[in-house]
């Protein structure tokens, strides 16, 4: 049996109709950029997430660099400050920090959940400490209560990077809202995926969200007037659409992913695989399902053997990267043993259950 990792061709098939028909809509508008179709789209996308601003952007990486350049043009931030941020993230969230002007501090994660060890966060915070960036790898919610008390006692915005928990919960609130501004990638694996680049940024801050806008569009709030130094970053009307489309759907597919993992959690009995634990389902969007294994490189290879296909995130953390060679000397040891051990497993809305199983299966007669 086969069992692809994730095939975007399926994925896009589930809804192919209607993305055939959002598609040929725009291009007989003849209107491509900046249009009816980000208007709904982003209309659509900030009531789902629950906040009131929402702006479509070129990409993930550039929403990340977009929040923090708008803090910074409002004052709120300034350089040399300090942001606080997961350790084993994708280097995207660490880039928009550098990017900035601003100072990554790298904060270890928890084995047990992977994500931003909040046990950690004071003993990191120093005078010029003036953000925490969250991370939902793998589509977990990195928020905690206690994250949220140590912003109000310290007095520190709270970022989100939301690119891979699209329709993730935290007490009944959608991840995405629950920061002071939150970034979105909706690169073509996201749960949420357009059909090429494509990113946003959600706010309840009116101030920022008009800051964003103009940042994103050369530094322009009116033809011809630039208030700032921007670029183009704009989210194409194609992209919108197609986004649109696959938003009335993210929940079910969502559910078809939480049907998978909880067929892995029920099924993994492999003493050799550590499965991170989940405790609420709907504090998880399962954009990935990570295992570790001291033998990763082994198990991936025999999984391929057996036509299983798997993806590393992410084998060379952050700061064993030589953009970062300044940081190459320090010691993480709970990112780099994720990042020598983590694995993870096909998932996704098009998998079907006898995939599933069978990957259990290879999974559990692994010696």
């Amino acid at each position: 049996m086969q069992v692809p990792f994730l095939s975007l061709k399926e994925v896009t098939e589930l809804h192919s109709k209607e993305i055939n028909e959002a598609v040929g809509r725009v291009v007989n508008s003849g209107w491509y950029l900046q249009g009816a179709e980000n208007e709904k789209f982003e209309a659509d996308f900030a009531k789902y997430i629950g906040t009131k601003y929402c702006v479509g952007v070129a990409n993930g990486l550039d929403a990340l660099i977009w929040i923090l350049r708008a803090y910074i043009e409002l004052g709120r931030l300034h350089k040399g400050d300090e942001v606080l941020v997961p350790a084993n993230t994708y280097i995207a969230t660490i880039l928009a920090i550098s990017e900035n002007g601003l100072v990554p501090v790298l904060v270890e994660p928890k084995l047990e959940t992977l994500e931003i060890d909040d046990d950690l966060l004071e003993s990191k915070i120093s005078s010029k400490t003036k953000a925490i960036m969250i991370v939902h790898l793998y589509g977990r919610c990195a928020y905690t209560n206690k994250i949220e008390e140590i912003c109000k006692k310290h007095n520190l915005y709270l970022f989100e990077d939301n690119a891979q928990a699209h329709g993730c919960q935290f007490n009944g609130k959608r991840t995405g809202s629950l920061g002071n501004a939150a970034a979105h990638s909706f690169y073509p694996g996201k749960n949420l995926g357009a059909l090429g680049d494509a990113g946003a940024v959600t706010t309840d801050d009116e101030e920022v969200a008009k800051c964003i806008r103009a940042l994103a569009n050369y530094g322009s709030s009116k033809k011809y007037v630039f208030d700032y130094i921007g670029r183009n970053s704009r989210l194409d009307e194609i992209q919108a659409a197609v986004l649109d489309v696959k938003l009335k759907y993210l929940e079910q597919d969502n559910d078809r992913r939480k049907a998978v993992a909880k067929t892995y959690i029920d099924g993994i009995k492999n003493p050799k695989i550590f499965v991170p634990e989940t405790k609420d389902f709907t504090a998880n969007a399962f954009h990935l399902f990570p295992v570790l294994c001291e033998k990763r490189d082994e198990l991936q290879q025999y999984l391929k053997e057996k036509g299983i296909g798997t993806v590393i995130h992410y084998p060379i953390p952050p700061h064993k990267q030589k953009c970062y060679k300044d940081w190459n000397g320090m010691s993480l040891p709970v990112t780099e043993k994720i990042a020598a051990q983590e694995l993870s497993l096909p998932i996704g809305p098009t998998i079907a259950d006898e995939q599933v199983q069978y990957v259990v299966d290879c999974v559990n007669e692994w010696e």
